[in-house]
């Protein structure tokens, strides 16, 4: 039976970089998607789509992961990682302080994923640029966000901790690893 794993934490954590590795090992891996939408948007003159229309960034996002989840659902792969799921698309419009229509949340409910790891705000790597506006302030908020979000679902959390790309991939596989037997 496919596991479907979920890497969350706020904006520079390190998550993208754990799953480069993660598919540099073989691993079949679903990339955070905030990204293309953001940049896409850009093209086309919006230079914060997510600060000037939350909701249509929110949206995108939402569908684009939905999407992702389906395209994992019909791959023969036996462990799939996300970079982010669908319930983070909930956690940052509460964090924004935004409504949004209840789809949002019965999606989150809908989508599950077998096993969340979080990864903590990390000061010594944390970098913004040009697609991630947070201060590492903002980031750590973020991270409360996203983990309520979450629990609020009834998923249980395992932080990855601190260490070198190569330490937390081996933390997180030997935490699945573990798991099965």
């Amino acid at each position: 039976m496919q596991q479907k794993i979920v890497l969350i934490g706020g904006p520079g954590t390190g998550k993208s970089t754990v799953l480069n590795e993660l598919i540099n090992r073989g691993f079949e891996c679903m990339p955070e998607i905030s990204r293309e939408v953001t940049l896409k948007a850009q093209k086309e003159g919006i230079d914060q789509l997510f600060l000037t229309q939350p909701l249509l960034f929110s949206q995108m996002l939402l569908e684009g992961r939905e999407q992702q989840y389906i395209d994992a659902k019909n791959s023969t792969s036996e462990i799939v990682f996300f970079d982010r799921g669908i319930p983070d698309v909930h956690a940052y419009m509460n964090y924004l302080g935004n409504e949004y229509p209840p789809v949002y949340k019965e999606k989150s409910s809908q989508y599950i994923y077998d096993k969340v790891f979080m990864l903590a705000p990390w000061e010594e790597i944390y970098q913004s640029d040009n697609e991630r506006y947070e201060t590492f302030e903002q980031a750590v908020k973020i991270d409360t966000f996203l983990r309520d979000a979450y629990q609020e679902i009834g998923y249980k959390i395992i932080n990855v901790p601190f260490g070198t790309v190569k330490e937390r991939c081996d933390y997180i596989l030997h935490s699945l690893q573990n798991d099965v037997q």
